[in-house]
């Protein structure tokens, strides 16, 4: 399956069979894949929860309306963001580059993020998004269903996870094999509303 097939196939699943099980050689790929995406200066902000666990599962689907797909999808993944991540030892993020590289952007990251708690949030979540996305679209080329979710109380879902003070949560996504198909697409809006030219009037 290509990217474009991908895309266009990919659709947020509501009921999957909750017999499956993911192997753990194909979740690892997925993650790992995922992991790839592009984040701004390579700070690698997202973290990925993995609720295995049923007991925590069933207290994350009471505290998002009662969805099936909390527990019934195969995985169950919280998509957090760690705040702070630009001032932990931010030269692991450049440890590759050569140094005259690493030595000139490193300084940056600090005087990119430092005081501007918009930016860390805003940044966490756009990392998290781009993160998000891929998740999804690999999972249908490999042959899974996926749904995003922001359906939840996100400080009962902290509070599940032990959520760090300095992280914040995204989203969750479930990934598994569906059991029903999607309801048909609600509607987009025309190209020509979505897309403007050099500016708005």
């Amino acid at each position: 399956m290509d990217v474009k097939d991908a895309l266009i196939s990919r659709r947020s699943v509501k009921h999957f069979d909750a017999e499956f099980v993911m192997p753990d050689a194909d979740f690892k790929a997925l993650i790992e894949h995922s992991m790839l995406s592009p984040t701004s200066y390579n700070v690698q902000h997202w973290r990925f929860v993995r609720v295995s666990d049923k007991e925590k599962r069933q207290a994350i689907k009471d505290v998002a309306w009662n969805q099936a797909q909390v527990t019934d999808a195969s995985e169950l993944l919280i998509l957090c963001g760690d705040l702070k991540s630009w001032e932990k030892s931010p030269e692991q993020y450049w440890r590759n580059a050569p140094k005259e590289k690493s030595d000139v952007i490193v300084p940056m990251i600090g005087d990119f993020y430092k005081d501007r708690a918009w930016i860390q949030r805003d940044e966490v979540m756009r990392s998290v998004g781009i993160a998000a996305q891929s998740i999804m679209l690999l999972a249908k080329e490999m042959g899974y269903d996926s749904c995003p979710m922001i359906g939840f109380d996100q400080d009962a879902v902290a509070k599940i996870i032990n959520l760090p003070d300095d992280h914040v949560i995204g989203m969750m996504i479930t990934v598994g094999k569906a059991i029903s198909p999607a309801h048909k697409r609600g509607g987009s809006i025309a190209y020509d509303d979505a897309v403007i030219e050099n500016s708005f009037k």
